[in-house]
């Protein structure tokens, strides 16, 4: 009999695992934040350009993994094995993100880089937050929603799109940013029995709904995505005193968000 040879294994189990800590996010819910702006900015105006800035906002956020690792091992003055893992998958992250964004840039039909500009400072306050180990506060995980919400705009303004429609666009998903993240820090409190602001939750739905109010006065075709956000405010207000598992916490959110794309883009597709 012959003795059939196994095939060695090109990456050893604790390589493998050790790859998947410095490359893959761990927050669940940023998947969902991430895609939103870019499921609406596509499906409101398809474009390769679009589908590059896509692209680009995804890696973005699959990029801040490794980045956030190499930022606090700088901050704590430690060289690690981890650190230098994290360093070559970021540069190699990085390199994509530069050529996605080069070539959105070579196929848009028009400017779309002030969004980016002015979201730049809110990324800044994410990574500041990042540094320190505290990315889990509410402030950087709201800057950080901002900053993501800014590629609708960017794909839009890449397909022609009008700047006031491309602003209106990013404060709908704003606006539900707004109130989500604080309703399910709040759901997740409860779940572990620890106490949740009533007060906050008011301030962010009533931010939320003046963010979706002037959103439709910006560019009135946005108004069914600020009713959606209305209807969000009203569902999780209904729903965030009950403990649920965190599986149907981020069911519902996927549920709510595409609700608000949807609505938001049907309005935009009519203008």
């Amino acid at each position: 009999m012959h003795r059939i040879a196994s095939r060695p294994d090109p990456a050893p189990p604790q390589h493998r695992h050790a790859l998947r800590a410095v490359a893959m996010p761990t927050e669940h819910g940023g998947w969902g934040l991430t895609a939103e702006p870019i499921v609406l900015g596509l499906a409101v105006a398809p474009s390769i350009a679009g589908l590059f800035l896509g692209l680009a906002a995804m890696l973005a956020f699959v990029a801040r993994t490794p980045l956030r690792i190499v930022l606090v091992d700088h901050h704590r003055n430690r060289d690690l094995d981890r650190t230098a893992l994290a360093r070559r998958v970021l540069t190699v992250e990085l390199a994509a993100l530069a050529a996605f964004v080069a070539a959105a840039m070579l196929t848009a039909t028009a400017t779309f880089w002030w969004p980016a500009a002015i979201a730049a400072p809110l990324v800044g306050v994410e990574l500041w937050f990042d540094t320190r180990s505290r990315s889990r506060r509410l402030l950087p995980e709201l800057a950080g929603t901002f900053g993501i919400c800014s590629i609708a705009a960017m794909i839009l303004l890449a397909a022609g799109h009008a700047p006031h429609v491309a602003v209106a666009a990013w404060l709908i998903l704003a606006a539900r940013g707004t109130t989500a993240i604080p309703h399910v820090r709040a759901q997740i409190a409860r779940l572990h029995d620890r106490p949740a602001s009533a007060r906050l939750l008011l301030a962010a739905d009533v931010a939320a709904l003046a963010i979706a109010g002037s959103s439709a006065i910006v560019a009135p075709a946005v108004i069914g995505g600020t009713v959606s956000v209305a209807g969000v405010v009203l569902f999780q207000r209904m729903t965030t005193r009950t403990p649920v598992p965190a599986k149907v916490i981020g069911i519902r959110q996927t549920l709510l968000g595409l609700a608000v794309v949807v609505a938001t883009a049907i309005g935009l597709r009519l203008l």
